[in-house]
């Protein structure tokens, strides 16, 4: 068919559209390739000319700044301080051993460093910085800088170091870094690149240790040319890696100081619990240890002569350390019962001085014994057969659950380390882990918190605040994370009969305001802050019966290992708690004695928010208190870092 000659026309024009079109792309993308071509050989030509020859740069990483830690009120707790070092690549140093001879003309270093400094050389892959030195001087830096065109290999750098400006107060709490180890990459599964760099410092203990992911922050890293011998001649790029998070704790710095000056010289621990969040205001163990130089690496004899003391300065024992509670565990017993139905709060128990089982008699630590008794007078006096012989109605499950619900026997998730679980015995745990049956003597030792009942300094606070409010207190040490708050668990309502919880109290407020109660003379006297507690002793030995009758061996008469260990636990104010507090004195006799005035010392410094008045002491009292407040070596937080604190 002939076309016509307008068809034709019309597909003449569609033709040269569409050429012009393919045309039109085809100039775009050629202008394109051209502009980058010419990006490429002329703007960019010394970057990839300098990238084309792989030994001549380097790539390194550049360590995070790792978070800064502080306390409840922005003091700071753990910082990062300036660190020079000297760094060595092995694959651009050439002949290791005489560059090392000229570093040491100009810097002294330390043969053990020396030493480990040619391991760490050898094992590590060539192209991976090893540090020679750190913790050198400006001077000693300069120098190294001026001739590095002589050291090969060898880059004077600028880090950061941990530093711990508040020493011992929170050893426990927040614990140290070091440098990381072959054993912690064996242990952790962390494929962090941060990690292989030699001497990089990781959280070894306490919440270093335990938020170690969130404080570490993440990687920059830096592109270097260097020579032919392996002098850095400039830096072709760098890319900043994220810091750490920074945290802010629940403790009080000016509290935990006391707390630890308090504590002084004695194995002991307490903790200050706020009974209306949970939060933990001070947690001190003593006696206590320098992180510091953990962080520069201990040395051997530092390091024997903490292993070796009696007192375990390394042990973190408000949550680490169990001990059998005594007479503070009365108070679980006595609501178990009441909740049971199994006593009434008038009816009375009459105490001998000791209860026969069998063919054995279980004592009161008052030999006479108390007469008759009820639940106030139990407590006030710490009668023991009265909790014998409520246990024998209610059984050792009952008092187990009711140990519970007030937190004992429970790991608490708090970021320390080693936090103790304790120890709540059952029937069923004693087939399960002794493969014997509960016998009715040790729902006895039970009762008075003995036996195999154990608990921790952070247990037995919570189980104050609980018994104090009825709530389901929960201990909390991280307060905010980079300025996030985080939430409050608990809080809840453990559901007690408000009559029965308020027996129990009046129980404890009579143990220290009640002339014949066992913390009477180490009451304070200040209305506003009346206290309620309990005075608690366990042994860790067996009293036989030949030494009854010959007379009981006073405490202070004996090794000290051997003798009982101390306990309080208390709570204040009585009509509007805001504060718990536990102590435990190891092996320091009795708790009316040796831990019920370090308790009532911590809850007045902290009611008080600083040095109480003497007029909160009673009159007989206020002399050796002035003396004791004059010779305690307090830090001065008002001065405190010289402008090392956030508002």
């Amino acid at each position: 068919m002939k076309r016509s000659p307008k068809d034709t026309a019309e597909s003449s024009r569609r033709i040269s559209r569409r050429g012009l079109l393919v045309g039109g792309i085809q100039l775009a993308f050629i202008g394109v390739l051209g502009l980058r071509m010419r990006q490429l050989q002329v703007k960019e030509a010394d970057q990839y000319r300098l990238l084309a020859e792989e030994n001549r740069i380097n790539i390194r990483l550049l360590p995070p700044p790792r978070g800064l830690i502080y306390d409840r009120n922005g003091i700071t707790v753990a910082d990062n301080t300036q660190n020079y070092r000297i760094v060595m690549v092995r694959e651009d140093a050439g002949d290791v051993d005489e560059v090392i001879a000229r570093l040491q003309k100009l810097v002294y270093l330390e043969p053990a460093d020396l030493e480990r400094a040619r391991k760490e050389i050898k094992r590590r892959s060539p192209f991976v910085p090893v540090t020679i030195t750190d913790r050198i001087t400006w001077e000693e830096f300069s120098r190294v800088a001026v001739n590095s065109p002589a050291l090969p290999g060898i880059t004077p750098e600028v880090g950061l170091s941990r530093y711990y400006p508040q020493y011992e107060d929170y050893a426990h709490i927040v614990g140290y870094v070091g440098p990381v180890s072959d054993y912690d990459l064996s242990r952790i599964d962390d494929q962090d690149p941060l990690l292989q760099i030699p001497k990089f410092q990781i959280g070894k203990s306490g919440i270093e240790t335990k938020m170690e992911k969130v404080l570490r922050g993440s990687a920059g890293a830096k592109q270097i040319e260097v020579n032919a011998v392996g002098r850095v001649m400039r830096e072709l790029g760098r890319r900043e890696g994220d810091p750490g998070e920074n945290l802010q704790l629940s403790i009080d710095s000016r509290l935990q100081n006391y707390v630890q000056a308090r504590l002084g010289e004695e194995s002991a621990a307490a903790v200050v619990l706020d009974t209306r969040t949970g939060d933990i205001l001070a947690a001190g163990s003593t006696p206590s240890f320098d992180p510091n130089k953990f962080v520069r690496g201990i040395s051997v004899k530092d390091y024997a002569e903490l292993t070796g003391n009696k007192y375990r300065p390394l042990a973190n024992k408000s949550v680490q350390g169990t001990y059998p509670p005594g007479s503070t565990f009365k108070m679980v017993v006595a609501l178990a019962a009441l909740e049971e139905g199994a006593v009434k709060p008038g009816e009375t128990v009459y105490c001998p001085g000791y209860m026969e089982l069998g063919d054995r008699r279980f004592h009161c630590w008052k030999r006479g014994g108390h007469g008759q008794v009820d639940l106030n007078k139990s407590l006030q006096q710490s009668c023991d057969v009265y909790y014998y012989d409520l246990s024998l109605r209610i059984g050792v499950d009952k008092i187990a659950e009711m140990a519970r619900r007030l937190g004992l026997g429970t790991r608490f998730d708090v970021e320390m380390s080693a936090v103790a679980e304790g120890l709540i015995p059952t029937r069923a745990w004693k087939q399960e882990v002794r493969g014997q049956a509960w016998l009715k003597g040790d729902t006895l030792n039970a009762s008075i918190g003995q036996g195999f009942v154990l608990a921790s300094p952070l247990q037995l606070a919570v189980m104050t605040a609980r018994l104090a409010t009825g709530k389901e207190v929960v201990p909390r040490l991280i307060k905010a994370i980079n300025d996030v708050e985080q939430p409050i668990k608990g809080g809840g309502d453990l559901g007690f009969s408000p009559s029965f919880l308020r027996e129990v109290q009046e129980g404890m407020y009579n143990v220290s305001n009640s002339r014949r109660g066992t913390a009477y003379s180490m009451r304070i006297v200040e209305d506003a802050f009346r206290m309620a507690g309990k005075t608690g002793t366990s042994q860790v030995r067996n009293i036989t019966a030949a030494e009854r009758a010959r007379g009981v061996v006073r405490n202070a008469d004996l090794p000290w290992e051997r003798r009982d260990h101390a306990l309080f636990v208390s709570y204040a104010p009585y009509d509007d708690p805001r504060i718990a507090v536990s102590v435990v004195v190891e092996h320091g006799g009795g708790g009316s004695t040796a831990a019920a005035p370090i308790a009532r010392d911590i809850v007045l410094q902290a009611l008080y928010e600083g040095t109480p008045p003497l007029t909160a002491y009673p009159q007989k009292d206020r002399p050796r208190i002035e003396s004791q407040q004059k010779k305690l070596v307090l830090r001065d937080f008002d001065n405190f870092g010289k402008g090392k604190t956030r508002a």
